[in-house]
């Protein structure tokens, strides 16, 4: 497998979460990470936490005009674009009863179609660098969560995606794949206003007896297998499930 360093990634939802553990592994990597984030505050802080390696990019990937500049930005800093991992979401949840139909949409915008249209400006750059495209789904594919019906059809949706962007890149020799990630603490339920942080870690703590290797995942174990992904130059159109066993469906309780 190919190393990082040297090259350039942009990462959408880079203020928190997975995003920021991914931009953390890859610079600890030698390479150069362009964050993006709706939240100014958020990413300028982390990309100065990371120092020179990091840039930050405020903007919100539903608006054409902020996925431009982030391209270009992104570009500019690393001299060049390597890959682009699609991380930016929101979660809606509820029954199926009293779903708003403007949120869904809205919730599509956000985690299927940003991502789709933010893969076409950045095909020409990739295809220069023989470059890769990574899209963030869940294990909301592989275990089924009354409530959840919203975010598990965007996931579904990105994973489909990566597989037919897979076939229509290739020629270009731009690789999509997808990762799966399990239960993960991150912001994503808080920042959605559906739990608070407490009430968040708790619900994750519920799940641990789910999990045959008995823990919660962190941002790394993501990011180590974001890294994989995003080089390894003959995998394309998969999906590679980053879960504890959750997806495996079973309980030690």
């Amino acid at each position: 497998m190919l190393s990082p360093e040297g090259k350039s990634f942009l990462i959408t939802g880079g203020g928190s979460g997975l995003g920021e553990g991914m931009a953390r592994y890859l610079a600890a990597h030698g390479a150069r990470v362009t964050i993006t984030g709706r939240r100014a505050e958020k990413v300028q802080a982390v990309a100065a936490s990371i120092g020179p390696a990091a840039c930050a990019v405020a903007g919100d990937v539903t608006k054409p005009e902020d996925r431009e500049r982030m391209v270009s930005v992104a570009v500019a800093h690393g001299g060049g674009l390597h890959g682009l991992i699609n991380n930016a979401a929101n979660m809606v949840r509820g029954p199926i009863t009293a779903l708003s139909e403007q949120a869904v949409l809205a919730l599509f915008h956000t985690n299927v179609v940003a991502g789709m249209f933010l893969t076409g400006l950045a095909v020409p750059y990739l295809e220069r660098e023989g470059g890769s495209v990574l899209f963030v789904g869940s294990v909301h594919t592989r275990r089924s969560y009354p409530g959840a019906s919203p975010y598990a059809a965007t996931k579904g949706a990105v994973e489909v995606l990566a597989r037919v962007l897979a076939a229509e890149l290739g020629p270009k020799r731009i690789r999509v794949n997808c990762v799966i990630p399990g239960a993960v603490p991150t912001e994503l339920n808080v920042r959605a206003g559906l739990f608070s942080e407490a009430e968040n870690r708790a619900r994750l703590e519920r799940m641990l007896p789910d999990h045959p290797l008995g823990r919660l995942g962190t941002p790394q174990d993501i990011a180590e297998a974001v890294e994989y992904l995003l080089l390894a130059p003959w995998v394309t159109g998969q999906s590679l499930v980053v879960d504890g066993g959750l997806s495996l469906g079973v309980t030690y309780a």
